[in-house]
């Protein structure tokens, strides 16, 4: 179970060869840091769900801003690197649009995500998605964003994430899907 250290050095090598390490970029005014699963990338692109599609785009554009400060894992961009090549290099596109910085798993965090499994949180088939609370944890994130309402943004996995991060010593992690992000916003409409 989890990653061996040849993997966790493999994703590093990766993430400099895609060169969308932005860090450098981030801005001081950043208040909250929000961690996105590759849900929410990949719903800048999502055809077949317009309206999630749409509110992404919204969420998109107040990243444009500066308001937050992003952050995105090694276990995102590879799942968008094995999207077919439209769509990615459409993602990737996107993702140069914003500033954000990139974290690569570790050790820790591999150990973090597998807490999720031992205490049935989340099945071992979903170990990408404790991964993506793992590193939104150790990174010191206020909140997670996803749109993956089965294993992330539902009740039993938010009471676990509590617990986990309580239990490893880190901060509390919020866990919610984009239009939480937009409820305070202003719209002219």
């Amino acid at each position: 179970m989890g990653v061996n250290r040849e993997e966790l050095e493999g994703r590093k090598e990766e993430v400099r060869r895609l060169g969308v390490y932005n860090s450098s970029l981030l801005t001081s005014h950043s208040s909250l840091k929000i961690y996105l699963d590759t849900s929410v990338i990949s719903h800048l692109d999502q055809q077949d769900a317009p309206e999630r599609m749409a509110e992404t785009h919204k969420l998109w554009d107040v990243f444009k801003t500066g308001k937050y400060e992003v952050v995105i894992s090694d276990i995102a961009l590879g799942e968008i690197d094995g999207c077919e090549e439209k769509k990615r290099n459409t993602l990737y596109e996107y993702m140069r649009q914003i500033q954000y910085s990139t974290v690569v798993s570790d050790d820790r965090s591999v150990d973090i995500a597998s807490r999720f499994v031992q205490l049935n949180i989340l099945k071992q088939k979903s170990f990408d998605d404790c991964q993506h609370i793992a590193n939104a944890i150790v990174s010191d994130c206020d909140i997670i964003v996803s749109w993956n309402f089965k294993h992330i943004v539902n009740h039993k996995t938010i009471m676990g994430v509590k617990a986990v991060a309580a239990l490893e010593g880190f901060n509390e992690l919020l866990v919610y899907d984009p239009s939480v992000l937009l409820g305070g916003e202003e719209n002219d409409t």
